[in-house]
């Protein structure tokens, strides 16, 4: 089976504050050494597909410097290999910027005109989760859908895909509602679409026409939704660690502190294929004496003469004898100072916190010091 895959990696994220200024959502640092693309990206690369048109918008610089060539994930290649979709002016298309998720793809209608694919696998940049692909394909395929959805059962705050939620018979998504509705009747909305769509490439393309012309600039809630009567739209049901990292602050949080459960661990990395990633030349963490450290994931590059509690630490991160660092993500760069304390905090890239200082945030709203910044 030949498929198009398109990850929309536009996303402003701007429920994350300060993490999100200089970068977009697609490119968040998780798990100490991973962006949040790579999950997506790898999941497509252990299904198969070898054509990849990664949409962005908003701060792409970070996203761009980190995928490259595609190399990490076999996509530099002669035929196929990764496209990066960004928006572009012309006299035709006065506006710079998409309008929306169905927008983006019809302004770069050519990667779906190009190519031998039959079909098309549409995911977001970032959402956590891992899981065989092959599977929904042939689902896909034995149940002859027009439009097959990703969707879970698990609602909660972190995990519930953007507040878009579905009403299934034997499988047929029949009402689907998008957004902050507070109408919805959670108990008959029991399922949650997960931001990931597989269809064939010529319907998806006769869909775009008839409708982003006509200003429905969002793929689900102005070419899906509207159309739920005329097609078979179904559901196939993901029971596995699935994430929204956007959503807010606390989800960023709670997501790099669900890698020190080990069976979460053991089903992102383990299983269904490996996670890759761009590597960097930096030595194994180093583990002084004067260390003591509990229930915390270490990266490359790091040093460890102080305390670490519960947290997770990013490359060539360093925390001094003395320092006390607890629940806690630090990501790339930091340097936590002799006798500092730090605790419920996430610090961005090449942060310092200076000798003796204390800083100690809210556990269900943690703090977030921007980069470079210095405590």
């Amino acid at each position: 089976m030949k498929v198009l895959g398109i990850i929309l990696a536009g996303g402003r994220g701007e429920y994350l504050g300060p993490l999100t200024q200089v970068r977009t959502s697609a490119a968040l640092p998780v798990f100490g050494k991973y962006r949040s693309i790579d999950f997506t990206l790898s999941n497509m690369m252990n299904a198969g597909i070898s054509k990849v048109g990664i949409i962005t918008q908003y701060s792409p610089r970070s996203l761009m410097d980190h995928i490259g060539s595609g190399k990490e994930w076999d996509l530099d290649r002669k035929q196929g290999g990764l496209f990066i979709l960004q928006p572009y002016y012309s006299p035709y298309n006065p506006s710079i910027g998409y309008k929306g998720t169905a927008d983006a793809i019809f302004q770069n209608i050519n990667i779906l005109r190009r190519g031998n694919e039959d079909y098309v696998l549409i995911g977001s940049g970032d959402h956590i989760f891992k899981t065989d692909l092959t599977q929904i394909f042939k689902y896909h395929v034995d149940t002859g859908s027009d439009i097959t959805v990703l969707t879970g059962s698990n609602m909660s705050e972190c995990t519930s895909g953007s507040s878009s939620y579905v009403k299934c018979s034997q499988g047929r998504i029949i009402d689907w509602r998008e957004g902050e509705d507070e109408e919805v009747d959670r108990s008959e909305f029991n399922h949650s679409a997960l931001g990931l769509y597989f269809m064939n490439k010529f319907l998806l393309r006769e869909l775009l026409y008839s409708t982003v012309p006509n200003g429905q600039n969002e793929l689900v809630k102005g070419v899906m939704i509207p159309n739920l009567s005329s097609m078979n739209v179904r559901e196939y049901q993901y029971n596995g660690y699935w994430r929204d990292i956007k959503r807010s602050k606390y989800c960023y949080y709670k997501t790099n502190m669900d890698i020190l459960n080990p069976d979460i661990r053991r089903e992102l990395f383990y299983e269904n294929g490996r996670v890759s990633t761009k590597l960097k030349d930096l030595p194994p963490p180093k583990i002084t004496g004067t260390a003591y450290i509990s229930d915390s994931v270490i990266a490359d590059g790091c040093v460890i003469g102080g305390k670490l509690q519960g947290s997770v630490l990013f490359r060539d991160t360093k925390v001094m004898a003395g320092a006390n660092v607890k629940n806690s993500v630090l990501l790339e760069g930091c340097m936590v100072e002799e006798g500092a304390y730090i605790e419920n905090v996430i610090l961005d890239k090449y942060c310092i916190v200076r000798s003796g200082r204390s800083f100690v945030g809210e556990s269900a709203e943690p703090t977030v010091i921007e980069k470079h910044g210095v405590i």
